[in-house]
């Protein structure tokens, strides 16, 4: 502050200066962005009088200003989503109960008396400068202010029968509340009984292969037979790590489900895995990731996640999915700086370390990089086996497309050599996290683009009974693939893209993404208990196109939506009772706001 009082470049504009000439000027307006611990100083204050009727304006961190929501849209439909269900969308962090950053309003009111006149920026304030008969403040475009009880108002008064779904869907919930607590001990479970949507006659479609057969796993089956094949009778309906489960186990939230540039409603790529008292770790990273943490958790929260965060792992190069990394690790750089920390690992394809790398001649990043090639499951059996031979570096070999795509033999480049310090911090990440493993599984898409499986240690219950640890496998982008449904097998969740309708499947098929119904497919033939869709074209802002019928245990994900892990059994349900939210708008074309191009 002291520095910015003695530059002698600023002494001209200065109305009480000693040094008045022909050479002095007149500031019209000057727009202030520091915090206002330190614009509203006496210090500060007394500057900004030698300046004398200049108009001056305060941007900076002001907590008002954070209790307005920056993209009004948005904010009202992350409200809306919040009062029909806020199991699922909690409160977010824009309508904040207290100030944020440490601000204390009443210490800022002390040195009101004092205060140079000032007002405060608002969206879509001007100050024009010509015309100069029109010189001053314009305020006739700023958007008025709204609150949440003001946008529950407006929703209620345009589709009156949404009134009563909250009640509705809170009863799913206290449902399986009661469930749970008619379960016998010792956990007897409901014997698994074939799904009456799932026959061989069902609609699912074909998977094929990259040559055009269809796909086959490795028993020789193929991918539609799997589909309706039981499971074994002694299986649970809901996994025992669902009916066991804590609200401290697990929690994902769809910071992103867009795909290619972010629209008004959905922003691109990026899921955030909370492990509450272990951590939490980021699933893609794309633009606007950092701003999305803060709209869901408050600005405080957002850095407490940022602090925390174990490891970020991205799928593939193409920039809706990693854009948003460098201001992450650069934050938590910040934040960490005199603490002390170990560099964050990033798991990428090898392309990410180009980008990162240059980015981090700006900032320091803090980051240690780990290949996603070197990440593969016998990589990382191996690792976490303590048997250290050369036997899985061959695995790394010629991954740099899907095993048997038709564009794996374009490109044989070697792997690269083993960073064995990024592998031992894999493996104390993992032990932090609580996983039992974390891998990379190739997938169809472009050029090293990678799914992801993480598993959960066992944990034992209080009957001393041993449960398995929950499984989320993320499909990133890709056709649908045999090896992505191999990896997917008995997944908790399987968190997989959809970005066309079923119609377009000729555009998915050329742009090496999924449709719908193909999603769906792929998580019902692994036998996934839960199937999450994301990553849908900005073609549908709101609400993507889907058929009822495969809804089953699917749910489409939209932004800010936080799933725990004990939520699981009612996630289906809730699907229909949000339809109404967007009853007229299952199918809209804004042209105006949505990019028809898909990366």
């Amino acid at each position: 502050m002291h520095e910015l009082f003695l530059l002698q470049s600023l002494s001209r504009f200065y109305e009480d200066s000693s040094c008045q000439t022909e050479n002095a000027k007149k500031v019209n307006c000057i727009i202030h962005l520091g915090p206002s611990s330190v614009t509203n100083t006496v210090d500060y204050q007394n500057w900004m009088k030698s300046f004398g009727t200049t108009q001056h304006i305060m941007a900076g961190h002001e907590n008002k200003n954070m209790e307005v929501p920056i993209l009004k849209g948005s904010a009202r439909i992350s409200s809306r989503l919040n009062f029909v269900c806020p199991q699922l969308f909690p409160s977010s962090g824009f309508w904040p109960v207290e100030p944020a950053n440490g601000i204390d309003l009443e210490k800022n009111k002390s040195t009101s008396f004092q205060a140079c006149e000032s007002v405060a920026a608002a969206n879509l304030l001007k100050f024009r400068l010509r015309p100069y008969a029109q010189l001053g403040l314009d305020r006739a475009s700023i958007p008025s202010l709204f609150s949440y009880e003001e946008i529950v108002d407006e929703l209620i008064s345009e589709i009156p029968e949404i009134k009563e779904v909250p009640e509705q869907i809170s009863k799913f919930w206290q449902s399986s509340v009661d469930q749970k607590n008619a379960l016998a001990p010792a956990g007897k479970h409901m014997l698994m009984v074939e799904e009456p949507w799932i026959s061989k006659d069902s609609c699912l479609p074909d998977i094929l292969d990259e040559q055009g057969n269809l796909a086959k796993f490795q028993d020789d089956s193929s991918l539609r037979e799997s589909v309706w094949r039981k499971r074994p009778k002694g299986n649970s309906e809901t996994p025992c790590c669902v009916e066991n489960a804590t609200r401290e186990d697990m929690e994902i939230t769809f910071l992103g489900t867009g795909s290619s540039q972010p629209s008004k409603y959905r922003n691109v790529s990026s899921i955030y895995i909370n492990l509450f008292a272990r951590g939490g770790m980021l699933l893609d990273c794309g633009e606007g990731t950092l701003g999305q943490l803060k709209r869901r958790f408050g600005v405080s929260g957002a850095d407490e996640a940022v602090k925390n965060l174990r490891c970020i792992w991205i799928s593939h190069i193409h920039a809706d999915h990693h854009t948003g990394l460098a201001r992450v690790l650069a934050l938590r750089s910040k934040l960490l700086n005199g603490v002390p920390h170990k560099p964050l690992l990033v798991i990428g394809p090898k392309q990410l370390l180009r980008f990162l790398n240059a980015y981090s001649t700006l900032e320091d990043l803090d980051m240690q990089f780990l290949d996603c090639r070197q990440t593969l499951k016998p990589s990382v059996e191996e690792l976490l086996g303590d048997n250290a031979t050369e036997s899985a570096t061959t695995q790394l070999e010629n991954t740099m497309f899907a095993p048997g795509s038709r564009m794996e033999n374009y490109n044989k480049k070697p792997s690269s050599p083993k960073d064995t310090t990024a592998l031992a911090n894999l493996k104390e990440v993992l032990h932090e996290s609580g996983l039992e493993i974390l891998y990379s599984v190739p997938v169809v898409h472009c050029a090293q683009a990678f799914g992801v499986v993480l598993r959960a240690k066992e944990k034992v219950s209080s009957a001393g009974k041993a449960i398995p640890g929950w499984k989320v496998v993320y499909s990133g982008d890709t056709r649908p693939c045999p090896a992505l449904v191999d990896a997917s097998r008995d997944a908790t969740v399987l968190i997989h893209e959809a970005t066309f309708e079923d119609s377009m499947k000729d555009e998915a098929i050329a742009r090496n993404h999924s449709t719908t119904k193909e999603a769906i497919a792929v998580g019902t033939s692994a036998g996934a208990y839960r199937i999450i869709l994301t990553h849908f074209s900005q073609r549908y802002p709101k609400i993507p196109v889907f058929d009822e019928e495969d809804m089953h245990k699917t749910c489409i994900a939209f932004d800010l939506m936080s799933v725990n892990l004990a939520d699981l059994p009612v996630l289906p349900k809730v699907l229909p009772h949000l339809k109404l939210l967007f009853k007229d708008e299952m199918v809209v074309e804004e042209s105006d706001e949505v990019l028809e191009a898909v990366v």
